[in-house]
């Protein structure tokens, strides 16, 4: 009796797993979509008159933000030093103030560049520097009213070196006036792009 028990589970766990493997396969054919009948009738394409006055579209008249430039993103802002003091005891005398050589020049030193001393200068290199300044005054007095707005801040710093470039050429720096002069003339060419 045991034997036949044994064999009875043993059956019933085959046909248990059968069971089990054939509910978990799933269904293998294809559903099928019967397909939609064909129409056989015409159908009548309505005819939709055009409209007599269409409306416009309207011009923007918002004023966008000017693009950036190259030479915006060519000067880092430099952040300063804060100066802290350490507390320590009083001085009597007061220090004598020791002037250091500072390894950063100053800002406008940094945005003009280093001037020539002078001195001794090609005469060519006077009329080289009085063609461009003259030549980016021109170019000013062309701008539209419209890039005069929007570049604001890069027009006032061509008219800075211009400026600087003249008292150059009138002090007797050839070399200084040319330089000032050709950073005027890169500036204004990124304005007119």
């Amino acid at each position: 009796m045991r034997l036949q028990g044994e064999r009875m589970r043993r059956l019933m766990r085959a046909a248990l797993g059968v069971g089990l493997l054939c509910g978990l396969s799933g269904c293998r054919h294809k559903t099928q979509i019967a397909p939609l009948p064909v129409v056989q009738t015409p159908v009548e394409l309505l005819d939709i008159p055009p409209m007599e006055n269409p409306p416009m579209l309207e011009a923007q008249t918002d004023r966008l933000p000017p693009e950036p430039i190259a030479a915006a993103a060519a000067k880092p802002k430099r952040e300063r030093k804060k100066n802290t003091a350490k507390p320590g005891p009083p001085a009597t005398t007061p220090p004598a103030p020791v002037q250091t050589a500072s390894a950063e020049p100053s800002p406008e030193v940094a945005a003009i560049g280093s001037l020539t001393a002078g001195g001794e200068a090609n005469p060519q290199t006077k009329q080289e520097a009085a063609d461009v300044i003259a030549s980016i005054e021109k170019r000013l007095t062309a701008l539209p009213a419209q890039t005069l707005d929007d570049q604001k801040a890069q027009i006032n710093k061509v008219k800075n070196f211009l400026r600087d470039a003249q008292e150059a050429l009138k002090s007797g720096d050839d070399e200084g006036a040319m330089t000032l002069a050709t950073k005027a003339k890169l500036l204004l060419d990124d304005i007119e792009k």
